[in-house]
């Protein structure tokens, strides 16, 4: 460590259900050690009591105690928590306002490896999921044929809840395991098929692992874009399959990247760009009450509940906001100052995609290509349909799309 570095005042480490007797001699002398111990009621009721240590249990909201804890900075301080803190935990929560060159973790197992560990699941082979604070519906990308699945649950009602939703999408035959407080005395276990299912709840410490068996018909989420346009709700306004795919790759989601969707109608192009990445983010602009609501609908059928909506019209509705990677624009772009702000907003090196089908929007786009470059493309879709007795094409309106990219 360089000498001008701080000291590590603030120690994190994490408890199995066996408290105490289950802590190395390093993790013990570092909780003997500290001054202020600071953790749940349930973690500080494992630790025995210490002379001359001062206690204290999370507030809630949980946040509130962060200003009072950097205040002791200097002060040797001792973060409790469950597991390996840095896994969805306390501790990656904390490395965003505290250095790593101040801060000591000292993992326990994780509930995931815990979880592992009684199923005989190879660890790197398992999707690992949390939906404690969080909604249920971001399982739904996971559930792949096959795929095997360990969920952090919210509560002793998310095993329920978690075979309705397997039910819901022709998951029935899945094979859940809930496991209860792993690593203590009141280790247990619950199993049963999604269909099956009755435990309406159990212990609020567990681990659910599902073994994902999908039906004929279920409804599994591709990975490559281009969703069926009958899987999304929407009123027409909607950018059509075929061209929603090339649409996604002119945009190239890159992970942890965010998306300005205007004019989103469905939403179906802000939602695939999440689906690209689970840490991608998007903004769907739109202005109309009815949909927005199927937009969020959607984003919730989807499982990408993060999905935000701007409720307005661009160019007032992005005033203030963070700046974007990328920008599509599928409505509005006749609209005054619309496509100009967009481009002003987005960041250097982000990607603006704007598709028209009407001759007023094509010419903007031709406008804003003479001055800005990028490319330019149309696409011409037909679908079979029947004619009397047999079928034929029928033609989709040809879509003209301009991508270019800020320098």
């Amino acid at each position: 460590m360089d000498s001008t570095s701080p000291p590590r005042w603030l120690s994190v480490v994490g408890l199995g259900e066996d408290g105490w007797d289950g802590l190395s001699p390093a993790a013990r002398a570092v909780v003997e050690r500290a001054e202020f111990l600071i953790g749940g009621a349930r973690h500080l009721s494992l630790i025995p009591a210490i002379a001359g240590q001062e206690r204290a249990a999370w507030p809630s909201p949980l946040t509130d105690a962060f200003p009072s804890l950097l205040a002791r900075r200097g002060q040797r301080v001792c973060v409790l928590a469950s597991g390996d803190p840095s896994w969805y935990g306390i501790g990656a929560t904390l490395s965003r306002i505290v250095p790593a060159t101040e801060t000591m973790l000292i993992p326990a197992a994780s509930a995931f490896s815990l979880a592992a560990a009684r199923l005989g699941w190879p660890v790197q082979e398992t999707v690992c999921l949390t939906v404690h604070g969080r909604p249920l519906e971001l399982v739904v990308p996971h559930l792949q044929p096959n795929a095997r699945l360990l969920v952090l649950s919210w509560d002793g009602t998310t095993p329920a809840k978690l075979a309705a939703l397997l039910r819901a999408r022709g998951f029935g035959a899945s094979r859940l395991t809930a496991l209860e407080a792993m690593g203590g005395p009141r280790e247990s276990r619950t199993e049963a098929t999604a269909e099956s299912w009755t435990a309406e709840r159990i212990a609020d410490l567990n681990t659910v692992a599902v073994e994902c068996i999908a039906a004929p018909g279920a409804r599994i989420l591709p990975r490559a874009p281009g969703q069926p346009d009958d899987w999304f709700e929407h009123d027409g306004q909607i950018t059509k399959r075929e061209v929603r795919a090339v649409t996604l790759s002119f945009l190239a989601p890159r992970r942890g990247e965010s998306l300005w969707d205007v004019g989103a109608g469905s939403g179906s192009i802000g939602i695939e760009w999440m689906l690209a990445d689970p840490a991608n983010r998007a903004v769907a602009v739109e202005h109309r009450e009815d949909r927005v609501a199927r937009i969020l609908s959607n984003a919730a059928a989807f499982g990408v509940p993060g999905l935000e909506v701007a409720r307005g019209k661009a160019p007032g509705a992005l005033a203030g906001r963070t700046p974007p990677d990328a920008v599509f624009i599928g409505g509005g772009v006749t609209n005054e100052g619309v496509l100009d702000a967009c481009w002003d907003a987005l960041k250097p090196g982000g990607r603006l995609v704007a598709n028209a089908v009407t001759l007023e929007s094509e010419a903007v786009l031709f406008d804003a290509h003479k001055r800005l470059g990028g490319e330019l493309s149309q696409i011409a879709v037909a679908r079979a349909a029947p004619v009397g007795g047999f079928r034929g094409w029928r033609p989709l309106m040809p879509v003209t799309l301009w991508r270019v990219d800020k320098p």
